[in-house]
């Protein structure tokens, strides 16, 4: 091994390396920040008519369901295809909700996946 060259880490690579464990420190940070918010964060979806509405934490865990008299007189099938559409209608806004939040988070880093 010739002198100065170490592991094969110049001062340059070391520099890059510093810095790319301080934005992983930062996103770190910004994923905890993010978790936060997701648990109290609501959103509401609906079916088309609006006879049924549904609430998730931006985890996408329940909160509560509402469904209007109106929808109770559709009969059990229709009532259910309402409240699946309105499950569908909040998870998709969630998830495009915490894409946005994660593509925000990771903004000017080249990840695998992002």
């Amino acid at each position: 091994m010739s002198q100065g060259q170490g592991f094969g880490f110049g001062l340059g690579k070391m520099k890059e390396l510093a810095e790319a464990f301080k934005k992983a420190q930062e996103v770190q940070a910004g994923a905890k920040r993010l978790q936060e918010e997701l648990e109290v964060m609501q959103i509401e979806g609906q079916s088309q008519n609006g006879l049924v509405k549904v609430v998730l934490s931006g985890n996408q865990e329940p909160i509560s369901v509402a469904i209007s008299p109106d929808a109770l007189g559709e009969g059990a099938d229709v009532l259910s295809d309402l409240v699946t559409a309105a499950m569908k209608d909040a998870y998709a806004k969630s998830t495009a909700t915490m894409r946005e939040r994660m593509e925000e988070l990771t903004d000017g880093l080249n990840l695998p996946g992002m």
